[in-house]
């Protein structure tokens, strides 16, 4: 097969779908692998790295989609890319169709296949594809929260930890996923209070069971969401519905309970955010600030360590890569359940049902 790794072109995403050592696994298979030029220099990687590992370069975006049977990418194709993608090409990336309705008409009218990495799930229900991305931007979350509570970035003026004889932040993490669970390790490792909700009492009971002491948990409903608000520093939005838009669970009214200075960090503002006030900002503008609240909304936040973020990635995406290489999409899909999950959008049709309903565009399922 032919496969193309564009440079991602979104603002300020550094990363990229592939490492040398993915493009390397799949040229030994005999597939014939083409990275645009400097695709992989903001993670780290030479174009030289990628010659030695069997691939070959091409110069621009345009060549890169053009001679691709496959396109594997990082983040969803951009207005600048649309008229790019080809009818029946194969493209296997993070779409997040759910919250960006031209996105979706444009992939629908390409009558490419797009292949979603977030909703590939497992029989347990898990989410491989989105697990590493997942795991770096949990752990960033607090990283960011802290950062913006100091007093010259709009925050309260705490530190996270506090110290002896002064109390440390309170952060309350919503959702007990793996963006909530690495938040809240991550929060706790650095000396805060935190609260982790989540609505699954199993979920609840291992966290308890793993967590530190200075972690509680509590489960999730609006009466304990509203109340808590009003006394804690950091708050992080980790809802995520497999392929469906977040729900709103903080709203722009509750804003008025906080403290001037709390910090919002929504880390799924690229499924649609799970607070109301949330918009997509980039890492060159990251916050803005309702009602003296801060608000940081990063939609792409593992593209700022991106030489973690790539080979977390491929490490995930490579087994799957090489399967769609090796067997094509239809094979892969009827062989592997997990893989024919991620299936969005076919030949000018969606696939995925939660991506129509989220339009009210029409549904067809895949056999």
């Amino acid at each position: 097969m032919i496969i193309g790794v564009p440079k991602e072109i979104k603002p300020s995403e550094n990363r990229v779908a592939l490492t040398p050592a993915g493009a390397y696994e799949l040229s030994k298979r005999g597939h014939t692998v083409y990275v645009q030029h400097t695709a992989g220099v903001g993670s780290g990687f030479s174009d030289e790295e990628y010659v030695e590992a069997g691939a070959k370069i091409l110069p621009t975006i345009e060549e890169t989609y053009a001679i691709a049977e496959m396109i594997i990418k990082v983040k969803e194709p951009i207005a600048s890319e649309y008229g790019l993608i080809k009818k029946d090409q194969l493209v296997f990336t993070y779409f997040h169709f759910a919250s960006h309705q031209p996105l979706t008409e444009a992939m629908v009218e390409s009558g490419a296949t797009c292949l979603a990495y977030e909703t590939v799930e497992l029989d347990d229900r898990s989410l491989p594809l989105l697990v590493p991305m997942s795991e770096v931007a949990g752990r960033m979350s607090i990283q960011e929260g802290a950062k913006y509570l100091e007093k010259p970035m709009g925050g309260r003026g705490i530190l996270m930890g506090g110290v002896p004889g002064v109390p440390p932040a309170k952060v309350m993490v919503l959702g007990g996923g793996i963006v909530g669970t690495q938040a809240a390790k991550m929060a706790a490792g650095l000396g805060a209070n935190v609260t982790i909700l989540d609505i699954n009492l199993n979920r609840l009971r291992y966290l308890a069971d793993v967590m530190p002491a200075n972690v509680t948990t509590m489960y999730s409903n609006e009466y304990n969401i509203r109340r808590m608000i009003k006394n804690h520093d950091v708050i992080v939005g980790a809802v995520l519905i497999p392929g469906a838009k977040a729900p709103n669970l903080i709203t722009r009214e509750m804003l008025k309970e906080m403290r001037p200075g709390t910090v919002l960090v929504d880390v799924a503002v690229d499924q649609g955010g799970c607070i109301e006030t949330c918009k997509p900002t980039t890492h060159d503008d990251p916050i803005f600030i309702i009602d003296d609240v801060v608000h940081y909304c990063v939609a792409n936040m593992p593209g700022a360590v991106p030489y973690t973020s790539t080979i977390a990635l491929t490490n995930a995406t490579l087994p799957y890569a090489i399967k769609l290489a090796d067997l094509g999409w239809e094979k892969a899909c009827a062989q592997d359940e997990a893989l024919k999950k991620g299936l969005n959008v076919i030949g000018g049709k969606i696939v995925y049902e939660a991506v129509a309903k989220a339009f009210d565009m029409e549904y067809t399922p895949y056999a």
